[in-house]
């Protein structure tokens, strides 16, 4: 099984390619889908200081031998690399390189918050060929602890982004899942208004106790895109929301996954 592979399903609308240097994570969301994906109790799946992928980076560098990879590849979909890991993510570190060496483009989802910004040399290195994002849920710092227990407090994130923006990096947020829409949108007012985001990627809750059912996505879409429109924002809405509220218009470049990628 390759290192690199081709995500399938709602994953693929974030990233053409994916990678996951860790197998486990230290955040505890409570709505996270690894555990399920993975066959795994959760117990088993959020653990304290997860141990990087058993050789990875000889794998990573034999398939990057190989072949050049000109896509984007996203870390990561399982494990996030900016946990608190037992190598404090110096294989993360590792797999850049080799990416930057075999000019491979990346993009990189967590919610380690500054983290992140121990490895802000090694983003600079990469020029537009990087991009790093940071999923949001909640403004509300004890919502975001409920939900969200190891991650990085909502401030943490917003002000790793806007370090990351302010020395060149691309960013991007991903809006998913949405669990209260009101949260969401002051995180979406708050990041226009410091200038610290230049992609958002909206989505909604799925099948989680019920809670989705509760929401109208036709009344948050219409919020969603008013306010990203209106602040000239680059943005694209996932295949679920616009099924679940398919009376709001949206243009060419507010739907094609790959728009926003990284090369």
């Amino acid at each position: 099984m390759s290192i690199i592979y081709q995500p399938a399903g709602k994953a693929r609308e974030y990233s053409p390619k994916a990678c996951n240097i860790y197998l486990q994570c230290t955040h505890n969301c409570k709505y996270c889908y690894a555990p399920k994906a993975m066959q795994r109790n959760p117990e088993n799946y959020f653990v304290t200081n997860p141990q990087p992928r058993i050789g990875i980076i000889e794998h990573l560098k034999k398939e990057l031998g190989k072949t050049r990879i000109t896509e984007q590849v996203l870390l990561s979909f399982i494990g996030d690399c900016y946990c608190e890991t037992a190598d404090n993510s110096e294989t993360v570190r590792q797999a850049l390189e080799l990416f930057l060496a075999h000019k491979t483009p990346v993009a990189i989802l967590t919610k380690g918050g500054a983290r992140c910004l121990k490895h802000l040399d090694l983003f600079k290195r990469f020029g537009e060929h990087i991009q790093i994002g940071a999923t949001l849920t909640f403004n509300d710092e004890a919502k975001s602890l409920e939900w969200e227990s190891g991650a990085a407090t909502p401030n943490d994130r917003l002000a790793t982004l806007k370090t990351l923006h302010e020395n060149g990096i691309r960013t991007f947020a991903s809006f998913e899942p949405v669990i209260e829409p009101n949260e969401s949108l002051e995180l979406m007012r708050r990041t226009i208004a410091d200038n610290s985001v230049d992609v958002y990627k909206v989505g909604k809750l799925n099948n989680y106790m019920g809670i989705d059912k509760t929401i109208d996505w036709t009344d948050f879409l219409k919020k969603t895109v008013e306010l990203l429109r209106g602040a000239n924002k680059a943005f694209y809405i996932k295949y679920d929301l616009r099924a679940a509220a398919p009376s709001v218009k949206l243009y060419g470049n507010e739907v094609l996954s790959d728009e926003h990628n990284v090369y």
